[in-house]
């Protein structure tokens, strides 16, 4: 009986997905057990449809306890016993001040589990009724809004695949009794017994009275997520409206935003920083963001920073950081043998987020390579610069070059320049902006391209740069 409810829920959730393989996340405790096991049962036996599909489980060793390798090693053992590949991910969970060890747990597994997903591979996780049930105690608790109460969806899609929860409608005790009719080995996690986690706490002290009281609770929570996950639904239909009339490459303009009801708003700001890839902020923080950025001074350079991202505004505009500004060692310089050696990687050298420069062969490019010494001084801007991009034209000082261009002030400062290798304050080229006017393969203003069909011609390409125009 448990092997076809979880048939039917699997065939509800996965109608429409790509017939591909299904992951297991393995931690070894009893509900995962159980899920391998029936699915094994279910892939070996089961109807035609299903016995096409690849079955694997993968089990994620955290370090955090001395019995952890013991776990991988009886998992291992389950596994080869039902003949399911396993995979062993080992990762380390980094404990910060304030944070949980929990949530990090929880964060670095899903990130592990993200990277072994194969192209629309479904990865199923053992969750059940119950767990359900306490997420929505612990978002209640955390004030969480529709996203937080609506709870754990039973299928989205996850890094190159799908995350589904086929039972979420069985009750712990229900997988417990399957578990015991079929024999099934098991790992149990002393951890559960620790008071100290939030869930532990909730499992043993809070929710025993409450079920006392009401044994229907975990189904009816249940029921109020869904409804809860309906209305989700609407409000993300909705943002998404929304972004289309005030968004622009991921730029949200304040202009049509400040049109919005205040409630709209806040749902496609929230909507908008998940799209750019940043966490949701909590409330005080997209408070501050959807009144104190709008309400800033003209020539104001206003932030608001939370641990999952940032927002910045310019020109009228909001912009989204998810992991800040890139730090960058921008007082290094790099001798380019650029005729040998066509690139330069920045990011290698400078830091995450710097691009790799290349020097391209072009007849239309606008740098003359006999103009050019064989090595180019690669630096980083520290103020002070000028040049001229027009032939004839006035030298002008680059900060106000890139303020007219509309570069965004924090990333004036990384953006690479190109100087002659004996003298850093000649400016040959700016990158993603232009060439300086002596270096330029044009005779002049308004004339044509000088006849330089033999003469080697270039152009500077910033692969892999950060976004620097408004």
């Amino acid at each position: 009986m448990f092997i076809k409810t979880l048939q039917e829920q699997l065939d509800l959730l996965l109608a429409g997905v790509p017939e591909r393989g299904l992951c297991v996340a393995l931690s070894g405790g009893v509900d995962s057990i159980v899920l391998l096991t029936a699915l094994q049962q279910l892939v070996r036996t089961g109807p035609k449809i299903w016995r096409a599909r690849l079955l694997r489980a993968v089990h994620v060793h955290h370090h955090l306890q001395l019995t952890a390798d013991d776990w991988a090693r009886e998992v291992r053992g389950i596994c080869k016993k039902l003949d399911v590949p396993l995979t062993v991910k080992h990762v380390k969970v980094d404990i910060y001040r304030g944070s949980s060890l929990e949530a990090e747990a929880r964060l670095v597994r899903y990130a592990s589990l993200s990277k072994v997903l194969r192209p629309q591979e479904v990865l199923l996780t053992a969750h059940h009724r119950d767990d359900q049930f306490e997420t929505i105690f612990l978002q209640l608790m955390r004030g969480a809004g529709v996203n937080g109460l609506a709870a754990m969806p039973a299928i989205t899609p996850f890094a190159a695949g799908w995350l589904a929860r086929p039972m979420l409608e069985c009750s712990r005790v229900e997988i417990k009794q399957w578990a015991k009719h079929q024999g099934l080995f098991w790992i149990e996690d002393s951890s559960n017994s620790d008071l100290r986690f939030d869930r532990n706490y909730l499992r043993a002290k809070v929710l025993p009275s409450l079920l006392a009281r009401w044994p229907s609770a975990p189904r009816v929570a249940s029921r109020s997520a869904f409804h809860l996950a309906q209305a989700r639904e609407i409000l993300e239909e909705r943002a998404v409206e929304d972004l289309l009339a005030i968004t622009s490459a991921d730029v949200l303009n304040l202009v049509p935003l400040g049109r919005l009801s205040v409630v709209r708003q806040r749902n496609v700001l929230r909507a908008w920083v998940r799209g750019c890839g940043a966490s949701v902020p909590d409330t005080v923080h997209l408070e501050r963001i959807r009144v104190e950025l709008p309400e800033a001074r003209v020539d104001a350079r206003p932030v608001v920073r939370w641990s999952g991202g940032e927002v910045r505004r310019y020109r009228g505009k909001l912009f989204c950081l998810p992991s800040g500004i890139p730090v960058l060692d921008l007082e290094r310089e790099w001798l380019w043998s650029w005729r040998r050696s066509g690139s330069l990687d920045l990011c290698r050298a400078a830091g995450p987020g710097a691009g790799v420069l290349h020097m391209v062969n072009d007849p239309e490019g606008p740098l003359l390579g006999t103009l050019l010494p064989g090595k180019l001084r690669v630096r980083f801007r520290r103020g002070g610069e000028r040049l001229a991009l027009q032939i004839q034209g006035p030298q002008q000082i680059l900060k106000e070059i890139l303020r007219v261009r509309g570069v965004l002030p924090w990333r004036r400062d990384a953006i690479p320049l190109l100087c002659l290798p004996d003298n850093a304050s000649d400016l040959v080229a700016v990158a993603g902006l232009g060439v300086a006017a002596p270096y330029q393969a044009y005779a002049s203003q308004g004339d044509p391209p000088v006849k330089t069909q033999r003469l080697r011609r270039y152009r500077l390409v910033w692969e892999d740069a950060p976004a620097v125009f408004a």
